[in-house]
């Protein structure tokens, strides 16, 4: 990839360029790898369920106050671990957000993680 200059070549990016771009694929290798690492947990219903995921949104954790199965209330305990999902999720994604924003520039770029 580069610019086409006189007479119909090409020119390479320059070394120190390359180099650079070399090392921003490093960095966010690295910062990929310590997400994998970094964790949020997310805790709904005055602390019955919490939820604890990954800076890649894989879900590492859910625990679930015994106190709080009944059988006869199913449905409050998937509301709540919906809840705890999906604001371990938003938790997670702000994480990477800000792990990755100084590598991006704040450059939102589809499949980096």
């Amino acid at each position: 990839m580069g610019s086409k200059g006189k007479g119909g070549r090409f020119r390479m990016p320059a070394m120190p360029q390359m180099r650079q771009l070399e090392q921003l694929q490093n960095q966010l290798l690295a910062a990929q790898q310590a997400l994998a690492e970094e964790t949020v947990t997310a805790t709904v219903g005055g602390g019955a369920v919490s939820v604890t995921m990954t800076g890649q949104q894989e879900v590492r954790e859910v625990k679930i106050d015994p106190q709080i199965l009944n059988p006869e209330d199913v449905e409050m305990l998937q509301d709540l671990l919906v809840a705890a999902y999906n604001e371990a999720l938003a938790q997670s994604r702000k994480l990477v957000e800000s792990r990755m924003a100084p590598l991006t520039g704040g450059l939102n770029i589809p499949g980096l993680l």
